[in-house]
C-alpha cells in the first residue's frame, strides 16, 4: 500500500469516527440542524381519570362552564385563552362560559380558601383547570399545607358538584428543571401527582415535559421559555400539551348520561375541604384596628385586582390587637403585605404564642395578598384566634402595619 493510499485510509477512519461521535451526541439529546423536534408526549399526561361529564355538557347539552384556577401564569393571556379558543372553535354550536380565576402570586393555600367565592359562587362549573406548583414553590408553602390545600380544593369542588371534571397541572420553573437534572422529582409535582391519582383526575406534568425537551436540545429555558412566566413560545408549549389531553377525549362519543363522582376517603382528614372567606367585620375585642370599608394604598404602591377598594381591617401602629372566633379545623388570615408590613404575635385558644413576619421579599414594591394559616389540624369545634401587632425593634422602622383583607376558615 502506497503512503498516499495509507493516508487516505487514515483520513477516512478519522472522518467516520467523527461522524459516529456526532450521531451519538445527537442520540444523547444534542440537537443538530434538521433534527425532528420532540413532540408533546403521552408520557407527560397521566390519565388517572377522564372528562366524560364535561364532554357530555359540551357535546350533548351544548352548554358548559370552564374555570381556570391558578396564579399569574393562568391569569395572563396565554395557554388559558388558547384553550378557551380551541374549545369554542372545536365546538362552535356550544355556548361556553369561561371563568378566569387566576390571580398572580397565589398558590394552593389561597386557592383552597377562595375557591368558593372566586369559582363556585359563579354557578355550575363543568370543567376546572387547577395549577399551583410554581407559586407553592416560590412562596415556600410547606408540603403539608400544599397537600391539605390541593386535596381540599378537589374535595370541595366534588362536594359542590359531583359531576365536575378537573385537570391538575404542574408548570415549569428553573428550580424544578434543576431538581429533575439532579435526579429528583420536585415536591410540588409529587403533591399534584398524588392528589390526581387518588381522586382519578388527569394530571399534566408540564414541568417534566419542559425539562425533557430542553434536555433533548429542542429549545432552551433562557432563549425560548425565558422565565417562569412563559414567553409566547412557552405558552404555546403548555397549550399543545393540554390540547394533547383534550383531543382524544373530544374525539370520543359522549357517554349516555352524566357520571356521578364518588369521593374516596381523604388522604389527610385535615384537608381544607370546606375553605371559606369570613368577613373582617366578624373580628371583636379590637384595639387599634379600624375597618376601612374601601381600602386603597396611600403610598402609591401597586396592588392586585380584587384586593383594593374592599373592606380591610387596618392597624398601622401599636398597641393593636383583636380576637376572631371561628368553628372549624383550620384558620388564618389573608393580609395585604406592603412596604410597611410588620410582625404579629398570635395564639389559638390561649395556646402558646407564635410569631409571623408579614413582610415578604415582594413587599417593597407591592401590597401583596399574602395568606397565612395560623391554626391547623385543630379538633372540630369552636376556637378563638388572638392576634397582636408587635412594635418594631427599631423605632425608626416603617414596618408597623397589619392589614387583614379576609379571615380564613376551614
Amino acid at each position: 500500500m502506497s503512503a498516499t493510499i495509507f493516508l487516505r485510509h487514515i483520513i477516512y477512519i478519522v472522518f467516520l469516527s467523527g461522524t459516529l461521535l456526532l450521531l451519538n451526541a445527537c442520540n444523547q439529546g444534542k440537537q443538530i440542524s434538521g433534527e425532528k423536534p420532540l413532540a408533546s408526549q403521552e408520557s407527560f399526561i397521566l390519565r388517572y381519570g377522564h372528562l366524560h361529564n364535561s364532554l357530555f355538557r359540551i357535546k350533548t347539552e351544548k352548554q358548559a362552564t370552564v374555570a381556570f384556577l391558578g396564579g399569574s401564569i393562568t391569569n395572563m393571556d396565554g395557554w388559558r385563552k388558547m384553550v378557551s379558543d380551541y374549545l369554542q372553535e372545536t365546538f362552535p354550536n356550544t355556548k361556553f362560559t369561561f371563568i378566569n380565576a387566576g390571580i398572580p402570586s397565589l398558590g394552593s393555600v389561597p386557592h383552597a380558601f377562595r375557591l368558593q367565592k372566586d369559582v363556585l359562587d359563579k354557578g355550575r362549573i363543568d370543567l376546572l383547570f387547577i395549577e399551583s406548583a410554581v407559586n407553592d414553590h416560590q412562596n415556600n408553602t410547606p408540603e403539608r399545607q400544599q397537600r391539605r390545600a390541593l386535596e381540599g380544593i378537589v374535595r370541595h369542588a366534588i362536594t359542590a358538584n359531583p359531576f365536575m371534571d378537573m385537570v391538575l397541572m404542574a408548570f415549569a420553573e428553573k428550580d424544578k428543571l434543576d431538581e429533575y437534572a439532579s435526579g429528583s422529582t420536585p415536591t410540588e409535582v409529587n403533591v399534584h401527582n398524588d392528589i390526581a391519582n387518588h381522586y382519578h383526575l388527569p394530571f399534566i406534568n408540564l414541568a417534566k415535559e419542559v425539562y425533557a425537551r430542553i434536555a433533548a436540545g429542542e429549545f432552551s429555558w433562557e432563549k425560548d421559555f425565558k422565565d417562569l412566566h412563559p414567553s409566547p413560545f412557552g405558552q404555546q408549549v403548555y397549550f399543545e400539551s393540554i390540547k394533547s389531553l383534550l383531543q382524544p377525549e373530544t374525539a370520543n362519543k359522549p357517554s349516555a348520561d352524566l357520571l356521578m363522582k364518588k369521593i374516596p376517603e381523604p388522604l389527610d382528614k385535615f384537608s381544607y375541604n370546606n375553605g371559606r372567606y369570613i368577613p373582617v367585620e366578624q373580628a371583636d375585642s379590637m384595639q387599634g384596628f379600624q375597618t376601612d370599608i374601601a381600602w386603597k394604598p396611600a403610598d402609591g404602591t401597586a396592588t392586585r385586582s380584587g384586593y383594593v377598594n374592599v373592606p380591610v381591617l387596618t392597624a398601622e401602629k401599636t398597641p393593636a390587637s383583636l380576637r376572631f372566633h371561628f368553628t372549624g379545623t383550620a384558620a388564618g388570615i389573608a393580609v395585604l403585605a406592603g412596604p410597611d408590613a410588620g410582625k404579629i404575635r398570635y395564639a389559638i385558644d390561649n395556646g402558646p404564642d407564635q410569631y409571623a413576619n408579614l413582610f415578604t421579599r415582594w413587599s417593597s414594591r407591592l401590597h401583596l395578598p399574602w395568606y397565612l394559616v395560623l391554626g391547623d389540624g385543630l379538633e372540630p369545634g369552636k376556637h378563638t384566634l388572638q392576634i397582636t401587632l408587635l412594635p418594631p425593634v427599631d423605632t425608626t422602622s416603617k414596618n408597623t402595619a397589619c392589614r387583614i383583607v379576609h379571615f380564613l376558615v376551614n
